[in-house]
């Protein structure tokens, strides 16, 4: 099923502030999750001339978890991933059999985040360039309430970036 989703709806709600949600637990399918949010931003995308594509997605991989949650953590780093990259730039999202787990990322070729920045970025209410942010929409919440909802999961979220040449954030998943 392919129908828009707003995955947005209620992200920076308070619930996330106090640390308290519920989580439903279910197995699902990371193909079917990824083309749903994928379906969701085609527009943004399109709008900037960039590629977004999904690469190497088994169609049966299955992890556990909140997939409402989780829809909202992908669609977080895709939505930045269009934002932060020029038109005509390339987004891709793939995952990767990690064992028990299951490694999700979002890869893109942006404007990068200075190294500096790194070790803050998943902070509340930290931003790298203020200006840009705001007028982007930026709150600084995203990337921290992404973080939440991963290790909420017992994921792990990392991220690789180099200034000029994109950015890699890639999260893992317990197996189904």
């Amino acid at each position: 099923d392919l129908r828009p989703r707003d995955w947005s709806s209620d992200v920076c709600s308070p619930i996330f502030e106090s640390r308290e949600f519920d989580l439903e637990i279910e197995p699902f399918s990371v193909k079917e999750l990824v083309e749903e949010v994928v379906y969701s931003l085609k527009r943004s995308a399109e709008r900037k001339l960039q590629s977004l594509e999904i690469s190497s997605i088994p169609g049966d991989q299955k992890v556990v978890g909140d997939r409402y949650r989780i829809g909202q953590a992908l669609t977080n780093l895709v939505d930045n991933a269009i934002k932060y990259s020029p038109e005509k730039g390339n987004i891709r999202i793939e995952s990767l059999d990690k064992g028990d787990m299951v490694e999700i990322a979002v890869i893109d070729n942006g404007v990068g985040i200075p190294s500096a920045d790194l070790p803050r970025i998943f902070e509340r209410f930290y931003t790298v360039d203020k200006g840009r942010s705001r007028e982007l929409g930026g709150t600084g919440l995203g990337l921290s309430i992404v973080k939440h909802i991963i290790e909420a999961h017992g994921g792990k979220i990392n991220v690789q970036s180099q200034l000029g040449k994109g950015s890699e954030f890639n999260f893992t998943l317990k197996k189904a």
